[in-house]
């Protein structure tokens, strides 16, 4: 559910920027409302085992150590963002705040043991590395809202979409 919300609001900061009617801007919601209702239907149908399991230990730890990823994560967008407008370079904000959102995947992958984010955090920051030197629009490109959006919308159906397991057959 978190990477439908997230990936459409990147998706609208670039709809905004690059067209003039609603209609680009009513797409990118309703494409996050039907996202974000088949997450809700899977996060339904998992619901009794994560009820069964949020008084672990494990699960607690995991939810404070997600709690301390995510704050650190605000924090770095925070400062780096005043830095930034600070020192005359507001232009990096948008790259760096991708960059930033990229690399706290990195340690929520180890934290949840799920591999994928490794791939959205790594997808994230090389989208902030080089999309600043793509074309004529340098760091203020709507090409970084744009593609953090697909980033996390793409992460999102992957999450949701089954995936059929082979069980090696025993002889």
């Amino acid at each position: 559910m978190f990477f439908s919300g997230f990936g459409a609001a990147w998706l609208a900061l670039w709809a905004r920027s690059e067209f003039q009617s609603l209609l680009p801007m009513a797409a990118v919601v309703l494409a996050a409302a039907v996202l974000l209702g088949l997450a809700y239907r899977v996060y339904r149908a998992n619901a009794p085992a994560l009820r069964a399991s949020r008084n672990s230990p494990a699960s607690m730890r995991r939810s404070r150590v997600f709690g301390i990823v995510n704050i650190a994560q605000w924090a770095a967008i925070f400062v780096v963002s005043l830095l930034l407008s600070r020192t005359g370079h507001a232009e990096f904000i948008l790259p760096a705040v991708v960059f930033i959102v990229g690399l706290h995947f990195i340690p929520l992958a180890r934290l949840f043991s799920y591999r994928p984010h490794y791939l959205t955090g790594t997808a994230l920051m090389l989208l902030a590395a080089v999309y600043p030197f793509i074309g004529t629009a340098g760091p203020k490109s709507d090409i970084g809202a744009l593609g953090a959006g697909v980033i996390l919308c793409l992460s999102a159906v992957w999450a949701i979409v089954p995936r059929r397991c082979s069980v090696p057959r025993v002889a």
